[in-house]
């Protein structure tokens, strides 16, 4: 790997913490009192691109593995026991939603990307 992919797979891996990290924290946001999990949606679309952008890099292709496990890692420590003791996770079906869209279609182009090489 060229040091300008490093450089942006440190970008990508700072990336995966930081939507996982605003996913968790607008996940439980409502509007008039009718929830509004709009962060389901972010994260359907960002992880899966992150990987994308993972595996263009080039090097090994687990290299494309690196931001879905930031951001799954990322998931688990702030919705299981974030700072201070709290937990994150409303006590509904979003945090599953929230996982599997995140999860998911990530998994799909990670499985893409091993398939190429």
């Amino acid at each position: 790997m060229t040091v300008i992919a490093r450089i942006t797979l440190v970008v990508l891996v700072f990336d995966a913490l930081a939507l996982a990290t605003v996913e968790l924290l607008y996940l439980p946001l409502r509007v008039g009192g009718v929830p509004v999990p709009i962060t389901i949606a972010l994260a359907a679309v960002s992880t899966p691109w992150l990987v994308h952008l993972a595996a263009e890099l080039g090097g090994p292709r687990v290299v494309a593995a690196i931001p879905l496990a930031v951001w799954l890692l990322t998931f688990a420590v702030l919705g299981f026991g974030a700072p201070g003791g709290e937990v994150l996770f409303p006590t509904d079906v979003r945090p599953a939603l929230l996982l599997g869209a995140g999860l998911l279609p990530a998994a799909v182009v990670l499985g893409r990307a091993f398939a190429r090489s």
